[in-house]
């Protein structure tokens, strides 16, 4: 499986944003999540790192 989780970091914690995310799309000044089971969120977020063996997808306001 190479689905990550997604997490939002705010004030220096990480704050789950979605489970098993499959795609990572930029749409709009923000970033749309799309999980394996097809569940959609937006996030005004961007990309702060991967960790690709960790599998998380870390984001910043």
């Amino acid at each position: 499986m190479c689905e990550a989780n997604a997490y939002i970091i705010r004030d220096g914690d990480e704050e789950l944003v979605m489970e098993a995310v499959d795609k990572v799309e930029p749409e709009n000044h923000g970033l749309r999540l799309v999980n394996i089971f097809g569940d959609q969120k937006f996030i005004h977020a961007r990309i702060h790192a991967l960790s690709l063996v960790n599998h998380k997808i870390l984001l910043k306001e």
